[in-house]
Parts: C-alpha cells; sequence; structure tokens
C-alpha cells in the first residue's frame, strides 16, 4: 500500500459509485424495452438521458482528476476506470437504440438472457464500487463478473446459431444480430471493468 502525507481527494469513490448506479437504472429499463407493448420511445429516450447523466459524471471525474493536487488512485487508472463505466453505458444505449430503431416487435429469448446477464453485471458493479477505497473484499466482484462474461459468451453464440437456423428472413437477421452484438459488446465492457478494478487492487495493495 502506497502512503502520502498529503490530503486525497476522496469523492473519486463517490463518482465511481454514481456512475455504476447509472449502469443499473440502464440495465433495469433495458430489460423493459423485452415487452413489446411498452412505449419503446419513451424507454428509450429514458435510456439516452441515464446516459447523458453518466456521461456528466465522467466528465466530472476528468476535471477533478486534472484540478486535484493529490489523487487517492494513479491518475490513469482513474481515467481508465471511468472511461470503462462509461462504455457499458454507451453500449447498452446503442442496444436500446437498434431495438427502437429497428421497431422490432418481438426479440429471441437469447436477448432477454443476455440482458439478465447485464442487470447482473450493473449489480455487482455498483455494490463493489465503493469497495475501492479500502480494496477489501473485491476478489469476488472479478470473479464472478468474469463468470457471467463467459455465460454471456455462450448465450450469444447460441443466439447466432438461432438467428442463422433459417428461422429468420435476411433483414430481421441483420436487425437482430446488431442487437445480440451490441449487448455481448455491453458484456464485454463489463468484464472490462471488472479487470481494471482487479488491476487497481493488486497495484494498491
Amino acid at each position: 500500500m502506497r502512503f502520502s502525507i498529503l490530503p486525497k481527494d476522496t469523492v473519486f469513490y463517490d463518482l465511481f459509485g454514481k456512475s455504476a448506479t447509472h449502469l443499473v437504472d440502464g440495465a433495469r429499463l433495458l430489460a423493459g424495452l423485452l415487452d413489446p407493448d411498452t412505449d419503446r420511445a419513451g424507454t428509450a429516450q429514458d435510456i439516452k438521458d441515464v446516459e447523458h447523466d453518466c456521461d456528466d459524471v465522467t466528465h466530472d471525474i476528468i476535471r477533478r482528476v486534472s484540478s486535484t493536487f493529490v489523487t487517492p488512485l494513479d491518475r490513469e487508472d482513474i481515467y481508465r476506470l471511468a472511461g470503462a463505466l462509461d462504455d457499458v453505458m454507451d453500449d447498452m444505449q446503442a442496444a436500446a437504440d437498434y431495438i427502437h430503431l429497428y421497431d422490432i416487435e418481438h426479440l429471441p429469448p437469447g436477448v432477454s438472457a443476455q440482458i439478465e446477464v447485464l442487470r447482473q453485471a450493473a449489480d455487482l458493479t455498483v455494490d463493489a464500487m465503493p469497495r475501492l477505497r479500502d480494496m477489501h473484499d473485491l476478489e469476488e466482484y472479478w470473479i464472478e463478473i468474469n463468470r457471467l462474461e463467459n455465460e454471456g459468451d455462450e448465450i450469444y453464440r447460441k443466439s447466432l446459431a438461432h438467428l442463422f437456423s433459417g428461422a429468420y428472413d435476411a433483414l430481421t437477421v441483420m436487425r437482430l444480430r446488431d442487437v445480440i452484438e451490441q449487448l455481448e459488446s455491453a458484456a464485454d465492457s463489463f468484464e472490462k471493468v471488472a479487470n481494471i478494478v482487479e488491476q487497481i487492487a493488486l497495484k494498491e495493495t
């Protein structure tokens, strides 16, 4: 553990937690798009609003890094973690846009399973962020995120196989593939966040 006699701005931990809370909100709203009777335009806009809020937190973190003399973590690590959290929200928002803009009436079962993986990953991530303060009990977090990402990979492969089974016309295949690939990207982004947390923990302890 590194020590400093100078005070450090610990608000970064709160901001990481705030960013992760937006991911929980985004995953919940994304799940709402599974219902074809929901107001998809309204829900897609709600997700876009959450994405803007997440952007605001990211920009706040960047500004604080520039103006803080002594940061609680390496500056590069703060940038990396803030950017990775923001990337997750960007991926979820893009998936929501595809579902709405393509006006996909019925989504295959694999999409629901992918979104459930994202919902669980978001819950784990928001629970982990406060533990960055003392770097305690984080190992279970990144192990479980890795397990979820592997589960998501399997769902993704099965979804692709179903997509190209001949059950859909070519245009529908293209549209659904955009959705499931964007959801897979979101799962990968959650794993990137966990990997960064692991690297920070190993460095700081």
